[in-house]
């Protein structure tokens, strides 16, 4: 598991626990036994992609790879692709059979930078000596509610001008993920599949449910979003109608999140 220590790698941690897998987590800064981040049963090895430090150890004896690793500014995203190069190679030399990677609905059609990183991240993927599967998901409830979190601080809570989507928790995003890993071996080589939440709903209806279940009591304000972002949302790139694989709501995600309150 690379990246086993953020909001979905915990989950593809536990999950795969669960399932009674042997579990080992690669990260730069492995958890303490009492972080929130560790789990019970699996093993933590240091390793970094950025330069290969660590890899070896880590994957040895390993059957699936499981990427959840994030880049999302600077040096870690300008370097983004070339870790999941560095990650497939030591996985190919270790005998590794699959590689599962983490990525975002649509991110080849934005010219957002981070988006961009992804989509080359995915080519990187599409042209490994592994069977690989690419997991697109759709935005997590959890993004939508740190937006309204942060502008609740000064009792305004920002909607985005004209934005739907179609959040997805990080649990059933990992569901999918160990459930990739754990299936059989493709005749395609190569695979790319899209997943999205349970519901479509505009920006606004979110901050209506996120502002009564959270009890805040800030006012709810459009603004518009310019940019790569706001194009990418304003064409509905980040919906899929036709994948609405997962199961928790985004009332269902608050309810059980005792910090959303």
């Amino acid at each position: 598991m690379a990246g086993g220590t953020g909001q979905v790698g915990r989950e593809v941690v536990r999950l795969a626990l669960d399932a009674g897998l042997d579990v080992t987590v690669l990260s730069r800064r492995p958890p303490s036994g009492t972080s929130r981040a560790h789990h019970d049963g699996a093993r933590y090895f240091q390793a970094d992609v950025t330069t290969g430090a660590g890899l070896a150890e880590a994957l040895r004896g390993a059957d699936v790879v499981i990427d959840c690793l994030e880049g999302q500014f600077g040096k870690a995203r300008k370097n983004y692709a070339d870790g999941g190069a560095r990650l497939l190679a030591a996985a190919s030399g270790a005998g590794v059979r699959k590689a599962v990677l983490l990525s975002i609905i649509n991110c080849d059609r934005s010219a957002a930078a981070f988006y961009i990183s992804k989509a080359a991240k995915e080519r990187v993927y599409a042209t490994s000596e592994l069977e690989t599967v690419v997991v697109r998901a759709t935005q997590f409830h959890s993004l939508v509610a740190a937006v309204f979190h942060a502008g609740a601080k000064v009792r305004l809570i920002p909607v985005f001008k004209g934005a739907r989507f179609q959040t997805i928790s990080p649990s059933d995003v990992a569901f999918e993920l160990v459930a990739e890993g754990m299936g059989e071996p493709s005749t395609e080589r190569h695979r790319t599949r899209t997943i999205g939440g349970p519901d479509i709903r505009t920006m606004r209806e979110l901050a209506e449910i996120w502002r009564k279940t959270t009890g805040h009591a800030g006012r709810i304000v459009e603004v518009p979003l310019p940019g790569a972002m706001g194009e990418y949302l304003r064409k509905g790139l980040n919906l899929v109608p036709s994948q609405r694989t997962g199961i928790d709501t985004f009332e269902s995600w608050l309810a059980k999140r005792e910090d959303s309150l």
